[in-house]
């Protein structure tokens, strides 16, 4: 319901902003058909560097920032710009009133952005009342170690599969993980194990440096 709400005003802000920024294009030199195109041009850059933000917020990557923070500076100044200049006359109401399509746009998709966020977290971490309780997996290939070293636990090999994934970027499926420890349909149930621990949310939130030491680690 939430998404569904959210989006509607998302779809109402940008048709009122692409009225305007298609009349703004217009007004001032452009072709009927750059004018059609010229509003999705902005408004498209705005939402992409909105989701990028929120994307690189929500993994804790800082690094490359400043490429979406000005994407966004950008899109935002021109999509204000465009709306405010679309008004014929410049009466506080009827610039409030324009000014207001691509602010709300920009809330809607950041609403839009946390709302779906908050359903994948609670979809992923919904237990399934047809599976016992997780208590690791077994598998019939031991991973043997040399001179005497003890073998690592399925659970422990997927672990360090998942590292090395995430510390490029990547978030492997409980598939992945079954291939990697030759085990059958564990994967989706230690994925969420470690979800309801907390401890993938931990992993993901370090730096690319510390990742590299827990692999090390591991």
């Amino acid at each position: 319901m939430q998404c569904g709400c959210t989006a509607l005003v998302a779809v109402g802000a940008e048709y009122a902003s692409y009225r305007h920024g298609r009349e703004f294009a217009l007004r001032f030199g452009a072709d009927p058909s750059t004018a059609s195109i010229w509003p999705l041009l902005v408004d498209g850059l705005l939402t992409i560097a909105t989701v990028e933000l929120w994307k690189r917020r929500r993994a804790g990557r800082e690094r490359g920032r400043w490429v979406a923070w000005s994407a966004f500076v950008f899109g935002i100044g021109m999509s204000l710009l465009a709306n405010v200049g679309a008004v014929p006359v410049r009466a506080p109401l009827q610039v409030a009133v324009a000014a207001c399509p691509p602010v709300a746009l920009l809330f809607a998709v950041e609403l839009l952005n946390r709302a779906l966020k908050q359903q994948s977290a609670e979809t992923a971490v919904e237990p399934d009342e047809t599976e016992a309780p997780f208590d690791g997996c077994e598998t019939g290939t031991a991973s043997g170690g040399l001179g005497g070293e003890r073998a690592l636990t399925a659970e422990q090999r997927m672990w360090t599969y998942y590292v090395e994934q995430v510390a490029v970027g990547r978030s492997p499926s409980g598939a992945e993980l079954d291939r990697v420890a030759g085990t059958h349909n564990c994967g989706r149930r230690v994925l969420r194990e470690w979800k309801r621990s907390g401890r993938m949310e931990r992993t993901e939130s370090l730096p690319d440096e510390q990742k590299g030491v827990l692999l090390t680690a591991s």
